[in-house]
């Protein structure tokens, strides 16, 4: 229990994959490394995938049957050449890791900077809310949060920004709120689906999501 972040249906998911001594096995989200460890302690060769350069610190002495490639999943086709996988796991979404680490901006409940990238390249979630025109932080908001009130927050938003950009989590999440008249009871936070929604924007999750299945698809 001391470790990080403990990886969701582990048994489910090492049954599924079926590693075995002679198997190749994709871990496309390495993470913490919970699922690499299972299949390696079953015989399998691994290759490991994280976009998170963090990902890195938990592969130490994993054993010559492991690699860890620093790259989205949706490039295991192009990094594995010819070689071929007897088996590919895809843990989707964000971890517990990255949401308790309050310098990465995933979280409305802790004060950090809003940033959301897993890579650490490319625009933040403060680039988006502080630059994209209202219908597009709507969509952003209904599309990938299922947020009913996204133009009431793309609104309230884009009202704030005029006078002080966002640069910090809580003072995002304290507009939505309000926003939406609190929280009146909701167990809930009213950020929470809108926080969701920049994440998966910011980190594109759902084309890399298409792209690592077609990926997927043909290294298998």
């Amino acid at each position: 229990m001391s470790a990080p972040h403990l990886s969701v249906l582990l048994n489910e998911v090492v049954s599924a994959i079926a590693p075995a001594p002679g198997r190749h096995v994709v871990d496309g989200t390495f993470g913490a490394g919970g699922y690499a460890r299972a299949f390696l302690a079953a015989g399998a060769r691994v290759t490991a995938f994280d976009r998170d350069p963090s990902a890195a610190r938990y592969a130490e002495e994993l054993g010559p049957d492991f690699r860890l490639v620093i790259a989205p999943f949706s490039t295991m086709a192009e990094v594995l050449g010819e070689a071929v996988a007897d088996g590919v796991a895809l843990d989707l979404g964000v971890s517990s890791m990255q949401l308790d680490e309050a310098e990465r901006g995933f979280s409305f409940l802790r004060e950090g900077p809003l940033d959301m990238r897993m890579s650490g390249a490319g625009p933040t979630a403060a680039d988006l809310v502080n630059t994209e025109p209202p219908a597009e932080l709507a969509r952003i908001f209904w599309i990938y949060g299922e947020e009913r009130q996204s133009r009431r927050i793309a609104s309230a938003i884009v009202r704030r920004r005029e006078t002080t950009p966002f640069t910090r989590t809580t003072d995002l999440a304290e507009v939505i709120e309000r926003a939406l008249g609190g929280r009146r009871g909701a167990r809930v936070h009213p950020a929470t689906r809108a926080f969701q929604a920049l994440r998966i924007a910011v980190n594109d999750e759902l084309a890399e999501l298409e792209a690592g299945l077609v990926a997927a698809e043909r290294v298998l």
